[in-house]
């Protein structure tokens, strides 16, 4: 696996790129612009310096996607945080809200040894608390099938195994809810035109419209 500069700008853009590109898709630096809160020229630059280390390719027609080196690269970064989001939950007690921040400090400043140890104290998890997979030390990722919760038809069924927000307060609400990942849900009447859909939730039924749900993901039960 590539071992990158340890810089945390760096390290911020591959994992944009990764986000927004789900991996594969070209992202423009417009977007990136948009997602780091930067300014566009700024964007530029630094895809071009990644790109020179051989970890995007770059057009500035078509954007920028992640090279075979850049997405191993990338997985360093994404297994560190996603690690440290679940030892946080589960060693120092804090609520799953609060840990995305405290994991995208501490993340830049952990070597691979610190990191593999911290895998160890887990049991090798393979999912973080808000169900993304965990990539291995080899970098793998596992590929899974999700459907957002809001696509489902009526009386569909299916188990929620990813939130996808940094937001704080949507994941208390989602917690207080039990959206959480392994819950069960059954999507109950819905008023398309009103944009109103009934979904029970371990047996509750709320309202909600579809912005409520959003980016909670589920794989479909038949």
């Amino acid at each position: 696996m590539p071992n990158i500069r340890r810089t945390s700008a760096k390290e911020d853009y591959l994992k944009a790129i990764f986000t927004l590109g789900a991996g594969d898709r070209r992202v423009h630096t417009t977007e990136l612009a948009l997602h780091l809160g930067v300014r566009k020229p700024s964007v530029t630059a630094m895809v071009k310096r990644l790109a020179e280390a051989g970890w995007v390719d770059y057009s500035p027609r078509c954007g920028v996607r992640l090279t075979a080196d850049g997405r191993l690269a990338t997985m360093q970064v994404v297994r560190r945080h996603r690690l440290l989001e679940t030892f946080l939950v589960e060693v120092l007690d804090l609520d799953w809200s609060e840990v995305h921040a405290e994991a995208e400090v501490l993340e830049h400043h952990l070597s691979e040894r610190m990191v593999d140890a911290i895998d160890g104290v887990l049991g090798h998890p393979r999912e973080d608390p808000h169900g993304h997979p965990i990539p291995d030390a080899l970098g793998r990722l596992r590929e899974r099938t999700l459907t957002p919760l809001g696509t489902l038809g009526t009386g569909e069924r299916g188990t929620v195994r990813e939130v996808r927000t940094d937001g704080a307060e949507r994941l208390q609400r989602w917690k207080e809810l039990g959206l959480v990942p392994g819950a069960s849900v059954r999507m109950g009447e819905r008023l398309e035109l009103e944009d109103v859909m009934h979904v029970e939730i371990g047996g509750e039924m709320i309202v909600t419209g579809s912005e409520g749900v959003d980016g909670v993901y589920v794989e479909r039960v038949a």
